[in-house]
């Protein structure tokens, strides 16, 4: 799980600015949204311009580097902020491991360009590289004694250099570390807008529909659609030498792009991950940016069911307040986010929020400080 993440000089974030899922309370009801006291299930609020969507390509830059999954170098141009003197970017992350603290950090002058690496399990120093002081790196891991040390592309991170040259020893750290590398590479990020934009997990583009036929999902996905409160019945049909999804009107079939909303279009971009994740269990750590755009506040709320039924880690962002409740998740799972800071609502005001607290009402009313 992701423990702490940090950035600066990336993008909209000048100076160090840092999510704690950490820093939980003891609250007694939705528990399932925090586990090993970390926040498993989390919502971020900010005006527009603070910098939410910055902050998921700041998560997910580690994907280029560490995995061949899918990337997306055009969301990453401008990649050092405007205001900062310094020629890197720097990011911090913490993650649980097999109950080990793993903590990754490096910095990058641009998307490709790798200048600082350090690598830690439970405060066990097992890798450091600075390319800007020596040539070669230091590697303490059982079973790299004989590897290469001296880097000369720079576009080529070490741990996955070691990754893929090394036979390690069989023993706790080792397993650990393969481990980080499964996680990194089952993460994955996508957004409910128009561009559909993801990162991580896959590669390639797929047919959405095309893909919910080929895993059998066509009537698991006309009941997704129907809880959701899109009444309709679905059917296979050929188009064009390929089988896709239509919408079955009285025996008239309708292609389903022809007919469906923006809001059901959405819903089948989330349905598409949504069996990675539910039926596989490939998803690791989920970032979805502006999930419910286009949908119900109603619906929203069911998304986040259905997300927390998985049992995956996840964060979302939105502009919804109506999903603000403690029935959902709880004060420790919400998060306000500022150009500055972001920080969970629990940890925003010094009143004790209870369960029964109407935690939408009170942050309309300017109740948590985040400043």
């Amino acid at each position: 799980m992701l423990r702490k993440f940090k950035v600066s000089n990336f993008k909209s974030f000048e100076k160090d600015f840092e999510i704690d899922l950490t820093n939980v309370n003891g609250y007694e009801f939705n528990k399932d949204s925090v586990k090993e006291g970390i926040v498993n299930n989390a919502i971020i609020y900010g005006q527009n311009g603070t910098g939410k969507s910055n902050l998921a390509l700041a998560i997910f830059d580690i994907i280029e580097h560490l995995t061949d999954k899918q990337r997306n170098e055009a969301v990453y141009k401008n990649y050092l902020n405007a205001y900062c003197n310094s020629s890197v970017a720097c990011f911090y992350y913490e993650f649980s491991i097999n109950s080990k603290v793993v903590v990754y950090e490096y910095k990058k002058s641009d998307y490709k360009t790798i200048v600082y690496e350090r690598f830690k399990i439970d405060n066990e120093e097992l890798v450091l590289f600075d390319r800007t002081k020596a040539s070669n790196a230091t590697i303490s891991f059982k079973g790299a004694e004989t590897l290469k040390t001296d880097i000369e592309n720079n576009q080529l991170s070490i741990l996955k250099y070691i990754k893929n040259n090394t036979e390690l020893v069989h023993n706790d750290i080792n397993t650990t570390f393969l481990s980080f590398f499964t996680f990194i590479e089952q993460m994955l990020y996508f957004r409910s807008l128009l561009d559909r934009t993801y990162l991580g997990l896959d590669v390639g583009s797929k047919n959405i529909l095309e893909d919910i036929v080929k895993k059998k999902n066509v009537k698991n996905f006309e009941t997704f659609l129907n809880q959701a409160g899109i009444e309709c019945k679905l059917s296979e049909v050929e188009e064009l030498g390929r089988k896709t999804i239509a919408f079955n009107l009285n025996g008239k079939r309708l292609p389903f792009y022809e007919v469906a909303s923006t809001g059901t279009i959405a819903l089948s971009l989330f349905y598409f991950w949504y069996q990675d994740f539910k039926e596989n269990s490939k998803v690791s750590f989920l970032f979805i940016d502006e999930f419910d755009a286009f949908y119900h506040h109603s619906l929203s709320a069911l998304i986040v069911e259905k997300l927390k039924e998985t049992g995956v880690q996840f964060i979302l962002t939105t502009h919804n307040t109506s999903i603000m409740t403690n029935d959902l998740l709880r004060p420790d799972c919400y998060f306000e986010m500022t150009k500055k800071q972001i920080r969970s609502l629990s940890r925003s005001t010094q009143k004790e929020l209870r369960e029964a607290h109407n935690i939408e009402k009170m942050y309309k009313a300017g109740s948590f400080n985040v400043e």
